[in-house]
């Protein structure tokens, strides 16, 4: 018994009907997100309906292999901490570009190579860690929510901004009774209910927009029974120079987001993070990658989107995340299901999102909140950090004079924050004892 009482939350194995439930609210709240780079990418070289679809699959199907390395470990690859892999945002423009010159197969040769780069200097990449005291922590894990937030105001709105209908309030209105349910759920009930809050959010919101003609179920009747991925469907990969450099310099930038990321859920579920630790996990980002490019997929990244769902229903286990990913793989393997959970309206994403992204934002003010300011130059570093990151969130084309390789950098308020509150805590802060000591009560008061 007294065995059972030392397992860390993130190591407990909850009861298969919850790691189910739980399981499925991590795949609704990152859905949209993993299906919208297969969308944009075929809408931008012009691919079928059907290789569209295969695009999907593929990519749900890597996803949740992705998952399960992350989080059960395989190797010395995995964290093995409550985080989802998903398909990263930031090489959707390399890759249009690459695949306007060279096709697809030019996309999964560097997809390939990129993995295999970034599996290789994940040692080397994880010791820039003591580079991250709680400022930068706090900092990063701030910027990531403040971040997501758009994403979550535009699901609200209906889901694309240039339509017609954008903003209907209609769209608004669902969002916000959404919202009501999470909140609501969060305040009354207890325990497992109380922690799918989420989960009977998206449920209740998509049966109110069933009446009001908000949903569309035809994707389900035409959706295949079964999908089966293969690797190299397009055919074999080929390998360009330029278009490898290109995906190289993304995956750089992804394995900053990731680090972000592994040290904010360590944060949410109290598990520190250590150096071996974080290459544990951007190797597995590496090796996903090199999956992704193998199996007709994507680079893969941890899923920020999910990082405020952890802190927002309070299951630190990474068994639960594992079952997203077993989820992640049966919807790859069967069309009709992912095609049924695609039903989800945009709007109803919104108001869940709002919450679960607003979380990530209160992780980081918490984290801060342990942050010595009197005697530091800290309130600089918080400052101009945020304010840098959230540069391209507030006009978009700031940096479109640029040239293209450090677009990839400074379009990512992520990345670009993360960067800023790193060297400006190097330069302001040094290796000072007092910046990363804990403020003292006189300090709280």
């Amino acid at each position: 018994m007294q065995q059972i009482k030392n397992i860390h939350p993130v190591d407990e194995m909850l009861p298969l009907g919850q790691l189910f439930t739980y399981g499925l609210q991590h795949v609704l709240a990152m859905y949209a997100g993993a299906v919208a780079v297969p969308l944009i990418l075929a809408n931008a070289l012009g691919l079928s309906s059907e290789q569209l679809i295969y695009l999907i699959n593929a990519d749900l199907f890597t996803s949740g292999i992705a998952t399960l390395i992350q989080t059960l470990g395989v190797w010395k690859m995995g964290v093995r901490i409550p985080l989802v892999q998903g398909v990263t945002f930031a090489a959707i423009t390399p890759m249009i570009l690459i695949g306007k010159s060279h096709g697809l197969t030019g996309i999964y040769g560097s997809i390939i190579v990129a993995g295999l780069v970034t599996f290789l200097i994940s040692p080397y990449f994880s010791r820039f860690i003591r580079f991250f005291p709680p400022v930068v922590n706090g900092s990063i894990i701030t910027i990531i929510g403040i971040s997501l937030l758009p994403v979550a105001v535009r699901w609200a709105g209906g889901g694309n901004p240039v339509a017609k209908n954008f903003g209907d309030p209609q769209f608004i209105g669902i969002a916000f009774m959404v919202l009501l349910i999470v909140v609501f759920c969060y305040r009354v009930f207890k325990g497992f209910l109380s922690n799918i809050a989420v989960l009977m959010g998206l449920i209740a919101g998509t049966l109110l927009a069933i009446p009001m003609g908000l949903t569309d179920f035809a994707g389900v009747s035409s959706a295949a029974w079964i999908g089966i991925t293969t690797p190299f469907a397009f055919g074999m990969p080929t390998f360009d120079f330029i278009s490898i450099v290109s995906m190289v310099l993304v995956m750089l930038v992804v394995m900053t987001e990731t680090t972000g990321d592994i040290i904010a859920v360590g944060e949410i579920v109290e598990k520190p993070i250590t150096q071996d630790d974080l290459k544990q996990g951007l190797r597995a980002d590496g090796f996903s990658t090199m999956l992704g490019g193998i199996f007709n997929a994507f680079p893969y990244t941890a899923f920020a989107q999910n990082v405020g769902l952890v802190g927002l229903t309070r299951v630190k286990s990474r068994y639960v995340v594992a079952a997203a990913g077993v989820i992640l793989i049966i919807l790859g393997l069967f069309p009709k299901v992912a095609a049924l959970v695609a039903a989800v309206p945009a709007a109803v994403l919104g108001g869940a999102g709002i919450a679960m992204f607003g979380m990530v934002i209160a992780s980081g003010i918490k984290t801060l909140s342990k942050v010595r300011f009197e005697g530091t130059q800290n309130i600089m570093v918080v400052a101009i950090s945020i304010a840098v990151g959230i540069i391209p969130l507030a006009v978009p084309g700031f940096y479109q004079k640029f040239p293209s390789w450090s677009q990839v950098i400074l379009n990512s308020g992520i990345t670009a924050g993360s960067i800023t509150a790193i060297i400006l805590n190097a330069f302001l802060n040094g290796s000072t004892a007092t910046a990363n000591e804990p403020p003292t009560r006189q300090e709280y008061l």
